[in-house]
């Protein structure tokens, strides 16, 4: 059973910068893709960038583009989230995802596995 542990979140100004974390183990994973979500108080979750582990081909939403990078240690099943310039729109739980394909990366239903989350605050 694949399990993901994120870590990193905090309370952090406007401006400033936070690095998250995602440990993943129980599964094989040089040819997954994994992911980043995020999900604002009564919103839905969203898409903030993904992964691909084989290749380090990554991708993004718009709105992070420039701002944050996605990157990733396969020695260590841990991939990262650098997140600068932060912005209040950017508050939200963030959630790593993981799936077996890299179709469809940006849609949360087609990822099964998922950690627990972590708070972002960014204040003004």
């Amino acid at each position: 059973q694949v399990q993901l542990v994120e870590s990193g979140g905090g309370l952090v100004q406007a401006g400033g910068s936070l690095r998250l974390s995602c440990a993943a183990s129980g599964g094989t994973f040089s040819s997954y893709v994994m992911g980043w979500f995020r999900q604002a108080p009564g919103k839905e979750r969203e898409f903030v960038a993904a992964i691909r582990l084989s290749d380090s081909r990554t991708t993004y939403t718009d709105s992070v583009k420039g701002r944050f990078t996605i990157s990733r240690d396969n020695a260590k099943n841990t991939i990262y989230l650098q997140m600068n310039s932060l912005k209040p729109e950017d508050t939200g739980v963030y959630y790593c995802a993981t799936k077996g394909t890299i179709l469809d990366a940006t849609q949360a239903t087609t990822y099964p596995y998922w950690g627990q989350g972590t708070q972002v605050t960014v204040s003004t």
